[in-house]
């Protein structure tokens, strides 16, 4: 099939449908270069239409903390003394890049999640 951009949601479900129909496609084969030109027309199209919610970096930390059951003592060491860790986590404190790029590494979470959009 001759695929073209996809500009509507039914063409986007049909795109979507055909790729999962030929997804285990043998490599070098015509299904294998349809199904390579399908995820990128796909990815373009959700690139274009679906919005991504912004993320609050502090919901984002407490969120990582409760999941690995973390007490505010156990950021000390990634973000400094007790102080520092309350006031980052009550939000009277912004995150420094230094914070940013040591809960990154801690979290292993892309930086871009903890820095202020601006």
């Amino acid at each position: 099939m001759n695929w073209k951009v996809i500009k509507t949601e039914r063409e986007h479900k049909k795109a979507i449908k055909r790729a999962m129909e030929i997804f285990h496609a043998a490599p070098n084969t015509p299904e294998d270069d349809e199904l390579g030109v399908l995820i990128l027309l796909i990815k373009d199209y959700e690139d274009r239409t679906i919005q991504m919610p912004e993320l609050d970096p502090i919901e984002v930390i407490k969120l990582k903390m409760e999941e690995r059951g973390l007490k505010n003592k156990d950021l000390e060491p990634i973000i400094g003394s007790k102080g520092h860790v309350s006031s980052i986590l009550s939000g009277r404190r912004e995150i420094t890049l230094k914070m940013a790029q040591r809960l990154k590494d801690y979290f292993h979470l892309p930086a871009e999640i903890f820095l202020p959009t601006a």
